[in-house]
């Protein structure tokens, strides 16, 4: 089973590209986040064009949404809110032979680090606790996925500079100690540093400020896939090539500033 996450900063807006990524990559399972429409105003015409007659959509006007788009059957799908909002954050489904995958669309935090002074972030840390507080009631045996924009690049090497980002959202101290707690909470594996460990540098994001970001580089890893301990040897049966960050889609024309991010499960 191949399944691509990616961050897609409005379906709507780059449907031509997420067609297009669709016909040379094939995933079995396309997870979308930041949709940023509707549920009825996403494409599902041209997914179904394309060959992804199953949909799962958790859609919200002009901000957040999150969808899955698959060749294979969605079944025992599940839409949760978060923090007592209706942001739509957050979607499952259920897919044959018994995988589970979550999508997740994690606050950013805005600008500011600090929980007393900017509530973005501080919604972001609660958001990331009650991950934990519900993953941990779930319990660890089930074959599940966590896909999705974490919006925390957690260790040293996903970040072009750890020392000057450590003050910076996305990569502070007290965010990668909330994500690891949602690590621990289902005992999920973090495939890509399985298979390409430290001190290797990994990036799937690239602001859309630098003139070129692949000169400048300044890279983030913010888009994630997990797996709980039953799909361990699913997912990294396949070595290093089963893992891969597209970073060629970044450059095309109208990008979304996240590359797409594919794992193939050797099921």
């Amino acid at each position: 089973m191949k399944i691509t996450t990616w961050n897609i900063n409005s379906v709507r807006l780059r449907i031509d590209q997420v067609t297009r990524f669709l016909k040379d990559e094939a995933p079995d399972v396309l997870c979308l986040q930041e949709i940023k429409c509707v549920d009825d105003s996403f494409p599902s015409k041209a997914f179904h064009k394309a060959g992804y007659e199953y949909l799962a959509v958790a859609g919200q006007k002009g901000y957040h949404g999150v969808a899955i788009a698959s060749r294979l059957p969605l079944m025992k799908i599940e839409k949760r809110k978060f923090c007592g909002n209706d942001d739509c954050r957050h979607i499952a489904a259920s897919l044959p032979g018994g995988v589970r995958v979550h999508n997740f669309y994690v606050p950013a935090g805005g600008d500011e680090p600090d929980p007393k002074k900017n509530e973005k972030f501080a919604h972001k840390l609660d958001f990331l606790d009650e991950v934990t507080a519900w993953f941990s009631e779930l319990g660890p045996r089930a074959k599940t996925v966590l896909v999705g924009d974490l919006n925390v690049a957690p260790c040293e090497h996903d970040v072009w500079s750890h020392k000057q980002l450590l003050k910076i959202v996305s990569h502070t101290p007290i965010e990668v100690e909330k994500l690891a707690a949602v690590q621990a909470s289902h005992k999920w594996f973090d495939v890509a540093r399985e298979l390409i460990p430290e001190p290797e540098k990994l990036y799937t994001w690239w602001s859309y400020r630098a003139k070129d970001w692949r000169a400048s580089n300044r890279g983030r890893r913010l888009d994630h896939i997990w797996v709980s301990p039953a799909l361990k040897r699913a997912a990294l049966s396949g070595g290093r090539d089963a893992y891969k960050i597209h970073d060629d889609v970044r450059g095309w024309e109208r990008p979304s500033d996240h590359a797409p991010v594919t794992l193939k499960l050797d099921l």
